[in-house]
Formats: structure tokens, sequence, C-alpha cells
């Protein structure tokens, strides 16, 4: 089931060559930072992505560890990540993508004339082919 919010516990190491950042419960959850201003935004934004590809994928999510049971070294330090699902989600979903198409010359001769926004008419076909009303 798709919770609202996740919230993981995030190790940051600061090394020599910058910041990496990685979440000790996610397998394959991690991302990079070049400034300590840059950490939280980064591992909010690793966690939303993978919380997300993990929801589509329809895997388990693991129950996050206690901050006590984590170990650290020297140079690293553990920070509480939380993400809010549904914004994360919906921006995922209304993305913009490009698409190519192909129609005949003599149509898109015309269509220009009229000064056709061709992504609108396009959005707007799909929408009446699928029967999706009132959908952004």
């Amino acid at each position: 089931m798709k919770k609202d919010k996740y919230s993981y516990i995030a190790v940051v190491s600061f090394d020599d060559d910058g910041i990496s950042i990685n979440f000790p419960d996610l397998d394959g959850c991690f991302t990079c930072a070049e400034t300590e201003d840059e950490v939280f935004q980064m591992a909010n934004e690793a966690l939303g992505l993978h919380m997300w590809g993990m929801e589509q994928d329809d895997e388990t999510i693991p129950e996050p560890s206690n901050i006590k049971n984590i170990k650290l070294e020297k140079n690293e330090t553990a920070m509480l990540v939380e993400v809010f699902m549904p914004s994360i989600r919906d921006k995922i979903n209304n993305r913009v993508v490009k698409k190519t198409l192909t129609i005949p010359q003599w149509l898109n001769v015309e269509a220009e004339k009229r000064g056709v926004n061709f992504s609108q008419i396009l959005q707007k076909g799909l929408k009446e082919y699928l029967h999706i009303e009132n959908r952004t």
C-alpha cells in the first residue's frame, strides 16, 4: 500500500572528493552533493525518486531502522529525511514528455496557416479518444 510519507535515515559522508549520501535501509538509494547546503535537497530528491520507483515496481517497502542502530564512521553523520509522496507522484506523473509525430505535408501547411498548437490538439484528441475528462 502506498503511503503519503516515508521517513528514512540518511548517512552523510564527508570525504576529500565530495559529500556522499546513502540510505542504509534502501539498496541502491544514494546520491552526492558538492556543498553542505545541497545535502538535504539531494537526499530528499533521491529518497522521493527511489520510493516512487519501489511503488511502481510493487516492491516491498522496508521498515526504517532506528537511528540508534546506525553505525557511523568519523567522517559521517546521520539525518532523518522525510518525503511527502503525493506531491512527488504528481510531479512525476505530470512531467512533460516529448513525442515525435508524422503528418502529411498538406495538413501541416494548413495547420500552421491557422496557428494550430499541435501539443494542445494532440492532448485534447488523446483525452477524447481515451475518455479522460478534466485531467491536467
